[in-house]
């Protein structure tokens, strides 16, 4: 089975919602679930249950998955990440929570399959949402990581039409073996880039929040989770970078994982413990 139905567009092809109005929003990103890391997920899980489930919307800004290889994922029995988030994600729709995701640099491949098995809404990537009168924009975040040129130049070959229809037609085995080999490239070119190449540049981000006429941002990908106050052409702005996930250190210091609060000012980020 190919990771594509032939009726179902691309993932690059759909069209994510460019605007949301919000009521009492979760933002989350970065989780990286997969079969190697069963705490983060039973944490996730969890969290979909009990603090996700006690407000309007759940908003997940890209990297759900360490990696997605297509939405047949979703019919694998062997798949049990795969079929457990997605069910935990179906399950806050149906007690109301509007659930919405965006693609990130790792599960960019999300498709109108996913989108069906959860209920959830696509968002675009950047996209503005207003929260009760205060507007932010959206975004995953690694598109502004433009120091990083090796990296640069593989997002724009990702995501064109034809690389994901040649890889969404291969076989399971091989589109599997080549996100292995991917993920391990990644990690070992992390060791030879300086930090701040990484990192978000911030004359991009001043750009991109100049185009969408906001001052204050949200987004994930660079594992710094931090709030930036700064000066933009002369008006005070505000970046919220949200705390990627991770639960399976042995030293539960060294455990972390969270989400941003802005349901309410004082806007708030709260981090999750076992």
């Amino acid at each position: 089975m190919s990771g594509t139905d032939d009726v179902d567009p691309l993932p690059v092809e759909l069209a994510g919602l460019p605007r949301v109005e919000l009521r009492d929003p979760l933002f989350i990103s970065d989780l990286h679930l997969n079969e190697g890391a069963p705490a983060t997920l039973a944490r996730f899980l969890r969290f979909c249950n009990e603090e996700a489930a006690a407000h309007a919307e759940l908003l997940i800004l890209g990297d759900l998955f360490e990696y997605w290889i297509g939405d047949d994922a979703l019919d694998d029995e062997g798949d049990s990440v795969s079929r457990a988030v997605a069910g935990a994600l179906r399950a806050l729709g149906e007690r109301g929570v509007r659930v919405y995701v965006m693609h990130g640099n790792r599960d960019l491949l999300l498709g109108s399959g996913f989108l069906r098995a959860t209920g959830a809404r696509l968002l675009a990537d950047p996209a503005v949402a207003s929260i009760d009168g205060r507007e932010a924009l959206l975004a995953h975040g690694d598109a502004w990581c433009t120091q990083d040129t090796e990296y640069m130049r593989f997002r724009s070959m990702v995501r064109q039409e034809a690389t994901q229809r040649q890889f969404l037609a291969g076989p399971r085995a091989a589109r599997l073996a080549f996100m292995g080999a991917a993920r391990a490239q990644s990690e070992a070119g992390k060791l030879a880039k300086a930090m701040q190449i990484m990192d978000v540049t911030p004359t991009a981000v001043d750009e991109a929040l100049r185009a969408s006429g906001q001052r204050l941002l949200i987004h994930g990908h660079t594992h710094r989770p931090a709030v930036h106050r700064f000066l933009l052409d002369g008006e005070p702005a505000e970046r919220w970078v949200l705390p990627d996930w991770d639960f399976e250190a042995a030293d539960p210091g060294r455990r972390c994982g969270g989400y941003l609060a802005a349901g309410t000012l004082p806007w708030r980020v709260v981090s999750l413990t076992d």
